[in-house]
């Protein structure tokens, strides 16, 4: 099982009202005016990653050790590469891959990058790592068994990208979702899906896109 700190299980109800928050506030995020994104985008993590460290004080002892950091560093890389392809088979065989894709890339113009980057690595990334691994698959798994509750999980964190109406994100979400989801339920700590995470998100991002970005739209990282 993931190594996490020791302490009691996040409720089966606690997850359900958090997974509910999270829709609303996913749907006030990509719906909202488009020049307020990033604010939006980062009021969202603080409002979920909050809700996960007061409903589960366990989390609270999350740490990020030096092993953390070699593991998520790898485990971004994979993803990276995954993307690579999935970006070429979305532009080729998605109708709407192209314009999709290019909707995501937009929004790296709203905010100056080296803001971005932070807004990333110490709030979005980490936050939603905490609310959706550590304390959404972690009451799922404790409910349904570790690898029921871990594809429940990666179908909660995809799902709720249906709201941007981006066919490609919410495929992307999916097949980010899936990745971390497995890693924490094959034992992953928090703290290296936290660096996996973050690093990920400012890469695939800012540093290096899979593909041109272009201009206009309405979508995130997933």
């Amino acid at each position: 099982m993931p190594r996490r700190p020791a302490g009691r299980r996040p409720s089966l109800g606690g997850v359900a009202l958090g997974l509910a928050a999270a829709q609303g506030a996913f749907a006030a995020t990509f719906r909202g005016p488009r020049a307020e994104f990033w604010e939006r985008m980062t009021l969202t993590g603080l409002a979920l990653g909050g809700y996960a460290l007061a409903a589960s004080p366990a989390l609270r002892r999350t740490r990020i050790r030096p092993r953390d950091v070699v593991l998520g560093l790898g485990s971004a890389a994979v993803l990276y590469a995954t993307f690579r392809v999935g970006d070429r088979f979305a532009r080729r065989f998605v109708p709407s891959g192209e314009r999709d894709i290019a909707e995501i890339y937009a929004l790296r113009t709203l905010r100056p990058p080296g803001e971005l980057a932070v807004r990333l690595a110490t709030i979005v990334g980490p936050a939603e790592e905490l609310f959706w691994r550590g304390y959404v698959q972690d009451g799922l798994m404790a409910a349904f068994g570790r690898w029921p509750g871990a594809a429940l999980a990666a179908l909660a964190y995809g799902g709720v990208h249906l709201v941007t109406g981006n066919f490609t994100l919410f495929g992307a979400a999916g097949m980010a979702g899936a990745h971390w989801s497995l890693l924490y339920a094959a034992g992953m700590p928090l703290g290296a899906l936290v660096v996996s995470h973050a690093t990920w998100d400012i890469w695939i991002f800012l540093v290096q896109p899979t593909g041109p970005a272009a201009t206009g739209a309405r979508s995130a990282p997933a």
